[in-house]
């Protein structure tokens, strides 16, 4: 397997974790978002990933885009830990969360986001930190009111699953906007759990070989 990503997008970070977890070795390839123009719309990635972003797995002739649907794809066609619940109610809630992040937190504040407000609609960076945190405290809000009910170690008791990759990466990308989370302590004591793991420590951005710190 094959995985392009960049060493701090939130989307790659999420199925690093779940190839660590799952005990899947993989090649990773660089795509950097930012130089040569962005590397992501360079038409040797476009032709592998039309919409400009990462992370694209590779399994042989096999493409897939789509953070979350890698990991599911992961979950279907590999052995090791299982990301999901068995019971169907249970993995509807896991999944439920996971979107709650990916789609309703994550997208606002991705980098393509980020350059658009500033080059096209021209707003200061204290206006794009101001958008940032709105956003992501209106999900983090919800989320803590959620883990308030459901959590033990992890989102939902004591088995790690892919709303815990995905809260993971997502709090990682709060606390580099500098976002404030003291008043989320359920969301603060899973995160520092899961970061206590090896597959989430090897998964970190700054781990990466094309990390640039």
């Amino acid at each position: 397997m094959k995985l392009y990503g960049y060493w701090r997008s939130t989307a790659a970070y999420r199925v690093r974790i779940a190839l660590h977890l799952k005990g899947i070795r993989y090649e990773s390839i660089s795509v950097h978002l930012v130089e040569k123009g962005g590397e992501q719309h360079h038409d040797s990635y476009v032709e592998i990933n039309p919409n400009h972003l990462v992370p694209t797995l590779t399994d042989g002739d096999f493409s897939l885009n789509q953070s979350l649907a890698i990991i599911d794809y992961l979950e279907a066609t590999q052995l090791g830990l299982s990301l999901y619940p068995d019971n169907v109610q249970a993995r509807a809630k896991v999944q439920a969360l996971a979107l709650d992040i990916a789609c309703e937190i994550h997208p606002l504040n991705n980098l393509r986001v980020q350059q658009y407000l500033a080059t096209d609609l021209k707003l200061k960076n204290e206006a794009k930190v101001a958008w940032v945190e709105h956003w992501m405290m209106i999900g983090f809000n919800a989320i803590e009111k959620q883990l308030a009910q459901s959590a033990g170690c992890y989102c939902f008791q004591d088995q790690i699953t892919v709303a815990d990759i995905c809260l993971v990466a997502q709090v990682y990308n709060a606390n580099r906007f500098k976002v404030d989370m003291s008043a989320y302590p359920y969301i603060n004591r899973v995160v520092n759990n899961c970061n206590k793991l090896a597959a989430f420590q090897l998964a970190l951005p700054e781990n990466q070989e094309d990390a640039q710190i």
